[in-house]
C-alpha cells in the first residue's frame, strides 16, 4: 500500500468527514491499512464499514481499489484472481472485456476511493486506540480505588469494573495484568455482602483464571457465600454463581473440597430453580450443564439430587426446551437413572413411559441413547407394565428405524434386545397390527 500523501481534492474530503489530516498522516506512516483492520478486528468488531470500500468479491474492505472499464471497483488480488481462472469478464455485469488478453490493462487504481478508506480506517483506528486508552486508565483507577473504599463507594466501583469487563478485551488484560483477579477476590468472605458479592462474581467469571485463584476461590467461606448469593440474586447473578462454580469443578475434580461444593442440598436447589425458570432460556442451560458437571463426576451425590425431586421437574420440563436443553436434560435422567432411587422416581412419574418414547429418533443419536437407556431401567423393575405402555406408544416403529439407520452398533444392539423383551406377552399379527408395519417391514 503506498504511502499516504493527501492531495488538495482528497484533502477537501477530508474536511467535509470533519478529520484532521495531520493526525491520519502520522498513523499511515507508521501503520499499513492491513495493518490497522487486523488489530481493529482483534480488540472490536468493525461492522459499520461503508458498503463502497467492500469487494464485490471477497465481501472484505477494500486495500487497493481498482477499477475497470465497466465502472466496477474491486481490490486488485481479487480481480487478478478472476481474470487467472480465465474469465475475461467484470464479475457484477458480466460484460466482456476487450483491451487484452489476461485483463491487467484493464485495471485502473481508484486512487479517491483508496484514500477515502485509509481515512475513514485511519479516524476509525485512531477513536478505537484512544478508547482502548481509557479503558486501561479507568480500570487502573478503579482498581486503585477498590483498595481504599467500602460500603457503597466499593459497590459503585465494581458495577463500574463489571461492565467494562463485560464490553472490553483490554479491560479484561488490564484486570489480569494488574493483578485485579486476587484484589477482587479478596473481597468475597463470610461477610461480604450480596451487592459486593454479586459484582465481584460478575467481574471474576469473565478473567482467565489462575490454578492458584481457583484453589483460593474454593475457600468454604467464598463458595458458602456464591451459594447464597446464587440463592438469592438476580438471574444474571445466578447464571454467573453457576457458570463460576462450573469453572471451579474443572480445577481437580476429585478434590474434597469440591465435593464439599456439590453435596451442598442449597447449591442443588438454587441449581433446580435456575432451570426451572422458564422465562431466561440461557440461564435453563446454564443450569443444566452444571448439573451434568455434578452428576457425571460425582457419583455420590446423584441421591440428593434425587431426592430435592429433579427427576419429576425435568420430566415436566422436557416439551419446553430446545433440542440442546433437551439432550442434556436427557443425560442427567440417565445418570440418575443408575441408581435405585432414581429408577423409582422415573418409574412414579406420570406418562414417563410414552413420553420417553416419543423422543427416539427425534433429536439425535446421543439423545435416542439417552432415551432408551431410561427406558431399560424402567423396564428392570416393571417390565409388564413399561413394555406394555411402550408398545402402545409406537416403540417398535421407533427402535426398527433405530436398527435400520446408521446409528452406532451398540445402539443397534440394545434397540434390537429391548424390542425382543417388550415383545414377549405379543403375537406376531398383534405387534404388527399395533404397529401399522408395512408389508415389507413385515
Amino acid at each position: 500500500m503506498p504511502q499516504y500523501q493527501p492531495s488538495k481534492e482528497t484533502s477537501k474530503l477530508d474536511a467535509f468527514l470533519g478529520l484532521d489530516n495531520k493526525a491520519l498522516l502520522k498513523v499511515a506512516e507508521k501503520l499499513e491499512l492491513k495493518v490497522m483492520i487486523e488489530e481493529m478486528e482483534s480488540s472490536t468488531s468493525i461492522d459499520d464499514v461503508p458498503a463502497v470500500f467492500i469487494c464485490p468479491i471477497s465481501l472484505e474492505p477494500m486495500q487497493e481499489p481498482v477499477t475497470l472499464c465497466t465502472g466496477q471497483t474491486y481490490e486488485r488480488s481479487n480481480i487478478l484472481k478472476w481474470f487467472s481462472l480465465g474469465h475475461r469478464t467484470c464479475p457484477i455485469t458480466m460484460q466482456e472485456l476487450w483491451d487484452d488478453d489476461d485483463g491487467s490493462n484493464s485495471l485502473t487504481p481508484n486512487n479517491t476511493l483508496s484514500h477515502l478508506i485509509l481515512t475513514w480506517f485511519c479516524h476509525k483506528y485512531i477513536t478505537m486506540k484512544k478508547k482502548l486508552e481509557d479503558v486501561q486508565g479507568r480500570v487502573l483507577e478503579l482498581l486503585d480505588t477498590l483498595k481504599k473504599v467500602k460500603g457503597q463507594a466499593r459497590v459503585r466501583a465494581l458495577k463500574e469494573l463489571h461492565k467494562l469487563v463485560e464490553s472490553h478485551v483490554q479491560a479484561r488484560k488490564s484486570v489480569v495484568e494488574n493483578n485485579g483477579v486476587a484484589l477482587v477476590s479478596k473481597l468475597l468472605g463470610p461477610f461480604t455482602s450480596h451487592a459486593v458479592g454479586s459484582e465481584a462474581i460478575g467481574i471474576i467469571v469473565n478473567l482467565d483464571l489462575s490454578s492458584e485463584l481457583k484453589r483460593d476461590l474454593v475457600n468454604p467461606a467464598k463458595v458458602s457465600l456464591l451459594v447464597d448469593i446464587m440463592n438469592e440474586g438476580t438471574i444474571e447473578t445466578k447464571m454467573n454463581c453457576a457458570k463460576l462454580i462450573q469453572i471451579l469443578l474443572m480445577e481437580g475434580k476429585s478434590g474434597i473440597e469440591n465435593y464439599e461444593i456439590v453435596s451442598s442440598l442449597s447449591l442443588l436447589v438454587g441449581l433446580l430453580r435456575l432451570i426451572r425458570d422458564k422465562k431466561h432460556p440461557n440461564g435453563v442451560l446454564i443450569g443444566l450443564k452444571l448439573l451434568k458437571s455434578i452428576c457425571s463426576s460425582y457419583e455420590s451425590v446423584r441421591s440428593s439430587v434425587v431426592s430435592i425431586g429433579t427427576i419429576p421437574q425435568l420430566i415436566e420440563l422436557l416439551p419446553n426446551w430446545n433440542n440442546e436443553c433437551l439432550e442434556i436434560a436427557l443425560h442427567v435422567l440417565d445418570l440418575l437413572s443408575t441408581i435405585p432411587e432414581g429408577i423409582l422416581a422415573l418409574k412414579q412419574c406420570p406418562k414417563i413411559v410414552p413420553n420417553v418414547v416419543k423422543l427416539l429418533m427425534r433429536v439425535s443419536e446421543d439423545c435416542t441413547q439417552f432415551a432408551l437407556s431410561i427406558l431399560l431401567a424402567i423396564y428392570k423393575i416393571a417390565p409388564e407394565e413399561c413394555a406394555s405402555q411402550a408398545v402402545e406408544a409406537g416403540l417398535a416403529p421407533k427402535l426398527l428405524l433405530v436398527i435400520q439407520s446408521g446409528c452406532n452398533p451398540v445402539l443397534k444392539q440394545k434397540s434390537s434386545e429391548f424390542l425382543k423383551m417388550c415383545s414377549l406377552n405379543y403375537s406376531t399379527n398383534i405387534l404388527i397390527s399395533k404397529c401399522m408395519l408395512t408389508t415389507t417391514i413385515q
